[in-house]
């Protein structure tokens, strides 16, 4: 059987759909390929050959049209908990098991995607090199004696060889950014908030993100999306509005005189110039920006208090162990013992001052495109000088979960030596799927391969624009945000567009049997009772149809009216499916009956 050295989401589904091959024939390709992996550093812990075997026989031998990531072999960074294996952060000494798989996690697993194992990190994701672990440094794929990027070092050298096809980092100062640039990877940061932290090991708990990197700009969304909704367990997860940018005539920010630095690497900075040119060409303005600013942001993360969210995610375990971790690691961490409350708030009041003055900056445009890193380092360099270097690594990517930005890293082109230079284009908080759609038709204007394989053509088709033609559809059970069949309506590209009430005659029941469980809402006109949580989401047409379709009874839908008097199309039951069943009206939706 044959498939691409480097895997992606199409090739994939293509073959199942046509029965070419099986989850249990790929996850054979798979196996094969992690034995005969040369860099030993990518995994912490993986399942086991038989385990992986079990898993991929357990999803039957033909695709599922509502699990959209069926039998696709996926990696996740060792900071994100998954049952089976233990979550070290890579630090021996902190490893625990897991009892229960992250919300990512399991939302990916609900969608049909088979967890190959853990990857390596820079400890407690303190790292934008790759090389502070103490279970090795994973090297970029195009020559050993260079850094892969980090903390998400593990997940993008397992992308990039071909050893799954798409793999979770995380994001605080651009983890999820240089490691893309360091392997020619896509690598989709979310707005902050947008895609749930429950089960992760913080960084900064207030500026993570759970990052995806692909072969390409579509596969990485799609993933992005079975990802997105609140969770209970993460505070600052939330539903943010969908943000639109222009189409042609959009304007883009560059770096321009004094703020352009490179420390000397003209390749790098002559690959950012050709994006720009590239950028242009598809109908964009370049617009140079005062990039003082941002980079007065950047320096927060590192220089300010926010070392002191650091400390907070680890600090009993810090109290006793420090002795056990990186030095270099323990030293930032421990580094934020020097900051008060005092200085927590005057460290917010200067990024808010900040923030102002980017906010004039934004005026002038819709993005900005960056170079994802300034340049790259030797291991040996790295080691050398591993402070320095690598604050150097995040003079472009620091500032973004700070401002509360979209980003999205491409591969920009290579090097005469053959290394790989990356770009990011960024917007502002809710712009995700729209930057999507640009840094899609960027990739696709200068298509370097794919991973480690340049030759490769990209994959799939060119990401659409979001649609404003949508079909409105309401939910009220298990697909709603956060829930298990939520993915059926973010893996198509759907949008939440609002959450609301129904009217008062409307009555809620557990349907017996339902797996995974769901109620019954069945009109009783006359009847007033407090409404039900009810959630308005918008559907392309085409995936509108297919998910009514696959909706089996006693359910379907029907016109349901809200709060407000309108109406939508909507879940409803047939009466007879509950009678006898258990009424759960009173609780007013069915969130607050799954939560017990």
């Amino acid at each position: 059987m044959l498939l691409p050295t480097v895997l992606d989401l199409t090739t994939l589904a293509d073959g199942y759909r046509d029965g070419v091959f099986t989850p249990v024939d790929v996850i054979e390709v798979v196996i094969a390929r992690l034995h005969a992996a040369t860099d030993p550093a990518i995994w912490i812990s993986r399942f086991d050959d038989d385990a992986l075997r079990a898993a991929a026989r357990a999803l039957g031998p033909r695709p599922d049209p509502e699990r959209p990531l069926w039998g696709v072999p996926c990696a996740i960074k060792d900071n994100i908990d998954v049952v089976g294996l233990d979550t070290t952060a890579a630090c021996p000494a902190f490893a625990r098991a897991a009892t229960e798989d992250a919300a990512v996690v399991a939302r990916l697993k609900a969608a049909g995607a088979i967890v190959v194992g853990k990857t390596n990190l820079d400890q407690f994701a303190t790292g934008l090199n790759g090389a502070r672990s103490p279970y090795g440094a994973p090297r970029s794929v195009f020559d050993q004696r260079y850094v892969s990027g980090g903390s998400s070092s593990g997940s993008a050298v397992a992308v990039a060889s071909g050893l799954v096809a798409f793999s979770l980092g995380t994001d605080t100062a651009g983890s999820g950014r240089v490691p893309a640039a360091f392997n020619n990877l896509v690598g989709v940061k979310p707005t902050p908030g947008l895609v749930p932290n429950t089960g992760v090991v913080p960084a900064c708990r207030s500026l993570d993100c759970i990052s995806v990197f692909a072969t390409t700009v579509g596969d990485a969304t799609r993933v992005r999306r079975v990802m997105s909704g609140p969770d209970a367990g993460d505070a600052f997860s939330r539903e943010i509005p969908p943000a639109a940018l222009p189409g042609d005539g959009f304007r883009f920010g560059i770096l321009a005189g004094a703020d352009r630095e490179f420390f000397g690497d003209a390749e790098t900075a002559g690959l950012y110039d050709a994006a720009i040119v590239r950028l242009a060409a598809l109908g964009g303005r370049p617009v140079a920006i005062d990039y003082a600013p941002f980079r007065d942001c950047a320096a927060l993360l590192y220089g300010g208090p926010w070392v002191a969210e650091r400390l907070a995610a680890i600090a009993p375990f810090f109290a006793t162990h420090a002795a056990e971790m990186d030095p270099i690691v323990a030293a930032i961490v421990g580094g934020a013992t020097r900051f008060s409350a005092v200085d927590a708030f005057e460290g917010r009041y200067r990024l808010e001052a900040l923030r102002r003055a980017t906010d004039a900056e934004w005026a002038k445009v819709d993005v900005l495109l960056l170079p994802t890193a300034p340049t790259i380092y030797s291991v040996e360099a790295m080691r050398a000088d591993p402070i320095a270097l690598n604050s150097n690594l995040g003079l472009y990517t620091n500032f973004v979960n700070l401002l509360g930005c979209a980003a999205v890293a491409i591969p920009a082109g290579f090097r005469a030596d053959g290394l790989p230079g990356g770009v990011t284009l960024i917007a502002p908080e809710g712009g995700d799927d729209a930057l999507a759609v640009l840094a899609d038709r960027l990739h696709r204007a200068h298509p370097t391969g794919c991973g480690v394989d340049r030759s490769a053509p990209l994959p799939g088709a060119p990401l659409d624009a979001p649609s404003d033609d949508l079909v409105a559809i309401g939910v009220v059970g298990a697909h709603l945000s956060g829930m298990p069949l939520n993915h059926q309506l973010t893996g198509v590209g759907g949008r939440l567009l609002k959450a609301t009430r129904t009217a008062s005659d409307y009555r809620m029941f557990v349907l017996p049997g339902a797996v995974p469980a769901k109620p019954g809402v069945v009109r009783d006109p006359g009847f007033a009772g407090p409404g039900l949580e009810i959630e308005v989401w918008g559907l392309p047409a085409d995936a509108a149809g297919r998910f009514v379709a696959a909706i089996p009874a006693p359910l379907g839908i029907g016109k349901v009216r809200l709060v407000d008097g309108s109406e939508v199309s909507a879940f409803l039951c047939e009466a007879h499916a509950v009678a006898g069943a258990t009424e759960i009206t009173e609780l007013g939706g069915w969130r607050r009956h799954v939560a017990g």
